[in-house]
């Protein structure tokens, strides 16, 4: 397995998929696991931002039944992003693990309003960063999110963690013989419509020159690989 340098800051993007499943909202056990691999790869060096999603708990895009409702649905899906938030957060603080949630809404006190500086201020100080609230407006992904947070705090790199090993010329899940792409532009995850994230964070990180590295997030270990610098899933750059 071939290494890269080691980023100095990162940002991960999750989906709501790692804090639970079809069946539960929360997989305490999971969580659990994912915090733990946390723990383990906070003492790095590598300053680490993780931007949550919320699909476990309610997917703002899909509740809306139509074009009316859909800014209600959008804020109830930023504001179940947040929940994910505190859970990651009280979960590493249970392992001793240092962890502010910073969030696009203003929802004091029960986490802080997002800003450049306290969130740079906080990643100087080691502490894990937990991003939640998504832009803080409708019609926009975590997706976006996860790329306007990174250019904001200047991240080296961002981590699409998945639960597949990579970008694939076709649906894995559909079709068994589908190729995953080592290496892959912008310019063509967009002409190809691969939608490893959308449009518009794609085209934030080619304005931004930030890599993104897509990952199987679900296998335990993967996390810790990559931020040591190993080649895994597929660069897009």
């Amino acid at each position: 397995m071939e290494n890269v340098d080691r980023p100095r800051r990162v940002l991960l993007k999750i989906s709501g998929e790692v804090f639970g499943g079809k069946n539960e909202v929360f997989d305490t056990k999971r969580i659990e696991a994912f915090a733990s691999e946390l723990k383990e790869v906070s003492q790095s060096g590598t300053q680490i931002a993780i931007v949550v999603g919320g699909g476990n708990i309610l997917r703002g895009a899909v509740y809306s039944v139509d074009k009316s409702n859909r800014c209600s649905a959008d804020d109830m899906g930023m504001l179940a992003t947040v929940i994910n938030a505190l859970v990651l957060k009280n979960t590493l603080e249970r392992m001793s693990v240092e962890a502010e949630v910073l969030t696009s809404l203003s929802i004091e006190p029960i986490a802080e309003l997002f800003t450049r500086r306290k969130a740079l201020e906080y990643l100087e100080k080691g502490k894990i960063l937990i991003l939640g609230g998504g832009t803080g407006n409708p019609f926009f992904t975590t997706d976006t999110a996860a790329a306007l947070r990174a250019a904001q705090i200047g991240a080296d790199l961002i981590l699409k963690g998945t639960k597949v090993d990579g970008v694939y010329d076709s649906d894995p899940v559909v079709n068994q013989d589908a190729g995953m792409i080592e290496s892959i532009s912008y310019t063509d995850i967009l002409e190809k419509n691969l939608r490893i994230m959308d449009s518009a964070a794609i085209a934030l990180c080619r304005e931004n020159k930030i890599p993104i590295r897509v990952f199987n997030i679900m296998r335990n270990g993967n996390l810790k690989k990559v931020l040591e610098g190993k080649i895994l899933g597929t660069i897009v750059e």
